[in-house]
């Protein structure tokens, strides 16, 4: 699944807020003082955004297609081969 970057920068803003406005409502709720709730919800909306933020970083690296990701593996070689072939193989993949 593609998603452009703005497109998940108003997902993970949504998600905040969401998640700010509800804990806005549950901390007016309780017995505080007001720049506790307001510090609080300040608090969970940022960090909202940010395990958002996080989450589509993991998600992005997870789906690397697997010609990049076979680009990164160790090359595989036969036993038979000597040192000296190996040596040449390797080269000409670094080359």
């Amino acid at each position: 699944m593609y998603i452009s970057t703005r497109a998940a920068v108003v997902r993970n803003l949504a998600t905040a807020i969401t998640n700010g406005a509800i804990t806005l409502t549950l901390l007016l709720i309780a017995p505080l003082g007001l720049a506790a709730v307001v510090g609080n919800t300040f608090f969970v909306t940022v960090a909202s955004f940010f395990v958002g933020v996080f989450a589509d970083m993991v998600v992005s690296w997870l789906s690397i297609s697997p010609s990049r990701q076979n680009r990164f593996s160790a090359p595989h070689f036969d036993n038979d081969l000597s040192h000296t072939q190996r040596s040449s193989e390797i080269q000409k993949r670094i080359y």
